[in-house]
């Protein structure tokens, strides 16, 4: 893998930029060049005005502020500005097909955001008596339901954020279930496909992570695995597989994986992010799967990107249910009641503890229970086979100037690309993939998964249609045919139309610079002044 370490000019209208005419103001056309809020703002000044308070006690002790915050004031319609601008270089799932592999950008219908923001379930809050919400306690009742039936799994915890915390709290069930029987097993099974967080949830929980090699066909190769299992008999926790995997392939030798796993006393953990892809055409928990958690961000189309808002339900199986976490959701003959200690279980639950202050994201299960109920099951089946057709759509347009590095096999929910394609070009795979900026598109996921040479992995979900495809297909081929004919000053700078050019991400990795400092005066000299 390789990043760019050269430094490259990140201003727009850099020296050498042939694609762009300069302006005076910076900004171009509609395209606004918007400074950080210290560079215009007053600190003298601030577009509220608020009453000096002195009688109020201060109460944080030696916390007390020693100086002057710093911030700058700004009148409201430059606040307004500021934001507005800001928002216009967001790159967003409403603004065109966003490629992302692995992390299924899909399109979130507004009746979802509609039903999140209805009273009662927008304006909860979480300190409020149980008492007084039985309708939100229903909604996640009602949801919990769904994914059981839709995954044929016997229990599921609500309360993790999103898909690492899914994760660690399948573990922890794995973890616990293993202590109650009176074993403690050190090693959990990584194939090499797996999402990066799948070791490190392993390792957090003090697992020794012993990798399982693909085949050539990019999935987990069934001997290998076999002759680990025999290697380390009676010490493996369980195996963490994703499936569909990575590659965008489905490991259809899943079962037979499962029954060696469980064979040995271990258990099944399935990464659940790529569910958006079998929905309603294949259930986890037929394909021997103990636990598994679901992005509803990704798999029932709420908001997803720059950071959340997420949540991650992990279903469980029969021998795992027992182990769900506090809080939970019990149903009795009065309605369904939420358990919130160990005190208030009963015999057989025997929660691991809790992952978290509060129940969950209820604006999530509001979006994500709109989305099941307005789709049906017919709607989803449809939703995931429309994303297999869609990525399978881009795998033929491509494939004859891209290079598939597991053969023209159909796909599933993403394409996979390797660089093989752009040898003796000149141009890497950060370079394609910053050009694509210029073409207006979010770039592919670039470098991963890790099994295959500068890797593009691509997922255009069901949201696209069929002339949005033709178009990116199209870019893409010219793009190709571009880097072929050796035009590489049209990777080697690009973006060249973005805000901002190439950015050196080693060095604002490895030395960010996470405090604004004003600027020293800059210096006038005699010829200047002349």
């Amino acid at each position: 893998m390789s990043m760019n370490t050269q430094g490259r000019p990140t201003a727009a209208g850099d020296a050498g930029d042939a694609f762009r005419p300069k302006t005076f103001t910076g900004n171009r056309g509609l395209d606004m060049e918007e400074p950080l809020i210290f560079e215009f703002g007053s600190l003298e000044t601030t577009g509220v005005d608020l009453d000096e308070d002195d009688s109020a006690e201060f109460e944080l002790g030696s916390f007390k502020r020693k100086a002057e915050i710093g911030l700058p004031g700004l009148a409201e319609p430059e606040a307004m500005r500021h934001y507005v601008r800001l928002s216009r270089n967001n790159y967003a799932i409403d603004s065109g097909l966003y490629p992302l592999g692995s992390c299924t950008m899909k399109h979130n219908p507004r009746l979802n955001e509609k039903m999140a923001r209805l009273p009662g379930f927008a304006d909860i809050h979480p300190l409020q008596p149980v008492s007084s919400v039985p309708g939100a306690l229903e909604l996640i009742d009602a949801l919990a339901h769904w994914l059981m039936v839709s995954t044929n799994t016997s229990a599921v915890a609500m309360s993790p954020k999103a898909g690492a915390h899914g994760e660690l709290c399948g573990m922890m069930a794995i973890k616990a279930a293993h202590t109650a029987a009176g074993r403690d097993p050190k090693i959990v099974l990584v194939p090499e496909s797996a999402h990066g967080t799948n070791p490190a949830t392993a390792a957090l929980l003090g697992y020794k992570v012993v990798n399982i090699d693909a085949k050539d066909d990019g999935t987990v190769d069934l001997e290998a695995l076999k002759k680990t299992i025999a290697e380390h008999e009676g010490n493996i926790a369980g195996i963490m597989l994703t499936n569909p995997n990575t590659c965008g392939l489905f490991e259809r030798e899943v079962k037979q994986i499962a029954d060696l796993i469980h064979k040995a006393d271990a258990y099944f953990y399935c990464d659940g992010a790529n569910f958006n892809a079998i929905v309603g055409k294949a259930r986890p928990g037929d394909l021997g799967v103990d636990a598994m958690h679901i992005n509803l961000h990704k798999t029932f189309s709420t908001p997803h990107g720059g950071g959340g808002p997420g949540s991650g339900p992990v279903v469980l199986s029969q021998r795992l249910a027992p182990f769900a976490p506090l809080p939970f959701i019990r149903k009795t003959e009065k309605g369904v009641e939420l358990v919130e200690t160990e005190a208030a279980t009963k015999d057989g639950e025997q929660p691991f503890g809790r992952m978290t202050a509060f129940h969950g994201q209820m604006g999530m299960y509001v979006r994500a229970l709109s989305y099941m109920m307005s789709h049906g099951s017919d709607g989803l089946r449809q939703a995931s086979e429309d994303a297999v057709l869609n990525a399978n759509y881009i795998r033929v347009g491509l494939q004859d100037l891209m290079s598939l590095p597991f053969g023209e096999r159909p796909c599933m929910h993403e394409v996979l690309f390797d660089d093989s394609f752009l040898k003796d070009t000149g141009v890497t795979t950060l370079d394609f993939a910053k050009a694509m900026i210029d073409e207006g598109y979010h770039p592919m996921t670039m470098y991963f998964p890790l099994v295959v040479h500068g890797a593009m992995l691509i997922e255009p979900t069901e949201s696209e249609s069929r002339a949005a495809l033709d178009l990116f297909v199209a870019t893409m081929r010219d793009l190709v045919m571009s880097a072929k004919r050796g035009e590489t000053e049209r990777f080697s700078g690009a973006p060249y139309l973005a805000p901002r050019r190439r950015l050196d991400e080693t060095g604002a990795a490895r030395k960010p610079v996470l405090k604004w400092t004003e600027p020293a005066p800059a210096e006038v000299t005699p010829a200047a002044a002349e």
